[in-house]
């Protein structure tokens, strides 16, 4: 258990100190802000959705390594998604930092699952679901700006 925590750690890291995907994105036709009050993380998620596809999604801005991470990986889930899927991806990926997903949940999220120990830190939560809430908001188009309060 404690390698894969290391691998966990690792893989965190990597996507924090190279973030997949972190651009603006000028020819987005969805841009949502994430801010995170509490701690000061603050993102903008672009997306190109072509119909109901995720055609191309990025994000730029600033935050701990958690809330960096999870949105470069994000990124690398959604491209090519359905609506439909990104949401239920939203959805499985928020269980899973809230601590309500199963172990077969978890694992079907693939490399996701690295944020399964979220759930037992509340106050990091929003850092890990931030991107998540933003590119949420952006698949909706009903928000250019969401909080975490």
């Amino acid at each position: 258990m404690a390698d894969l925590r290391e691998l966990y750690q690792e893989l965190i890291l990597d996507h924090s100190k190279k973030p997949r995907n972190y651009r603006e994105m000028p020819n987005a036709n969805r841009r949502v802000e994430g801010f995170n009050p509490l701690c000061g993380d603050h993102f903008t998620v672009y997306m190109d959705m072509e119909g109901e596809t995720v055609k191309d999604v990025s994000f730029q801005g600033s935050g701990c390594a958690l809330s960096k991470a999870s949105a470069s990986m994000m990124t690398q889930a959604l491209k090519g998604k359905t609506k439909t899927d990104a949401e239920a991806l939203f959805e499985r990926f928020h269980d899973l930092v809230t601590g309500k997903a199963g172990e077969a949940q978890a694992e079907s999220l693939g490399k996701l699952a690295v944020f399964s120990g979220v759930s037992d830190f509340p106050v990091r939560v929003k850092c890990a679901s931030l991107a998540w809430h933003a590119m949420k908001a952006a698949i909706e188009g009903d928000a250019e700006q969401v909080s975490t309060e």
